[in-house]
């Protein structure tokens, strides 16, 4: 909990830093840029950014916050400077000469208590094993039992191919802001203008994509990691439907998420796409756990042998429910299957307690 945080992708840099750190018996967290620091930035008590990854840092949109120093091997200059005050770096140090200065700043840090900005909310993102397998579904499903709970959220659609979770909810003629209108985002947006201007009901608020056929397909990255960051600092939970196939939006999500959750029906060949997707996203989360759909041709344990990942729980078929989808009335009902998967899961990170119902269903 207490590794400071370095982003830099100069090996020269990094090279120096991490000898320094070791040589001292000091850890680090290492990225190469702000997509893979993102889920440690806020907790991280001493962030150190190379000049080289200061224009990517300022794309990315993350907030400010303190104890954030940049780290350069050039000269002092006004380019550095102006870098230090764009990014909030309250020190700039240069490699090697500063180098004891850095040192006991390391130390400093490793040894205190970890810095936070602000209570942040969780982040779940959902993705399929294969297609149809209901990952839509349990994202909506997840957003709707939070938000019924009282729990602020905010559902990211961040699927341009998929059907849209403004009509797996039912939502399609609730009027509010869809991913068009943040096309070209970048950096911080205000929580409160952003949440007032997305379609929302029952403590939910939705970034869907939208339905212009000739619109441009995939998702702004800057425009993902505001609404990310938006959702944060403004929501109790942040839901993201993710696509099988990842583009960079789609990946910043993965990066962020403190539970991915991968939805695998219980039949051989949809285990067998799952593996394939567990392994395209493995490189970006070990936060991956499975929830097997309709257990039954293939079994828990089987699935478990095969994916090599946790189960988080079992979501069984309920007779109401597509139809419930395909008139627009979204999922899920007031109790069920997917409800009580829902609570469980909520509950597991620490969004409310598990119910007794949620437990036996899981």
């Amino acid at each position: 909990m207490h590794r400071p945080l370095l982003v830099s992708d100069d090996p020269a840099l990094l090279d120096r830093v991490v000898d320094l750190a070791a040589r001292h018996a000091l850890e680090l967290d290492v990225a190469p840029g702000p997509a893979d620091a993102r889920r440690r930035y806020s907790t991280a008590p001493l962030v150190l950014i190379g000049d080289e990854a200061a224009h990517a840092w300022l794309r990315a949109g993350l907030p400010e916050r303190a104890g954030v120093m940049l780290l350069t091997r050039g000269h002092g200059t006004a380019r550095v400077a102006s870098l230090a005050e764009e990014v909030g770096a309250e020190w700039i140090v240069r490699i090697p000469d500063g180098e004891r200065y850095l040192l006991r700043e390391l130390r400093r840090a490793s040894a205190g208590p970890a810095v936070t900005t602000a209570v942040r909310g969780r982040i779940l993102a959902c993705i399929g094993g294969r297609g149809g397998a209901g990952a839509t579904v349990l994202a909506a499903g997840l957003a709707l039992t939070a938000g019924r709970a009282g729990l602020r959220t905010l559902l990211v659609d961040a699927d341009p191919l998929g059907g849209g979770a403004d009509l797996a909810l039912g939502w399609e003629k609730v009027k509010g802001l869809r991913w068009p209108a943040l096309e070209h985002t970048d950096g911080p947006v205000d929580p409160g203008a952003l949440f007032a201007a997305l379609p929302a009901r029952d403590g939910v608020a939705l970034l869907s994509c939208g339905r212009d056929p000739d619109a441009a397909v995939g998702l702004p990255p800057a425009a993902m990691a505001s609404a990310l960051d938006a959702g944060g600092r403004a929501r109790d939970l942040v839901v993201a439907d993710l696509p099988r196939r990842l583009d960079d939006a789609a990946t910043l999500a993965l990066r962020a998420a403190d539970l991915v959750l991968l939805v695998v029906p219980a039949e051989m060949r949809a285990c067998m796409a799952a593996a394939r997707v567990a392994a395209t996203i493995a490189p970006h989360t070990d936060a991956v756990q499975v929830v097997v759909r309709d257990p039954g041709e293939v079994r828990r344990r089987q699935i478990e042998a095969v994916l090599r990942l946790p189960v988080a729980g079992e979501l069984h078929s309920e007779g109401g429910l597509p139809g419930r989808v395909d008139r627009g009335a979204g999922p899920p009902g007031r109790r069920g299957s997917l409800v009580a998967l829902c609570r469980h899961i909520l509950g597991g990170v620490g969004l409310g307690p598990v119910s007794p119902e949620a437990g036996a269903a899981a």
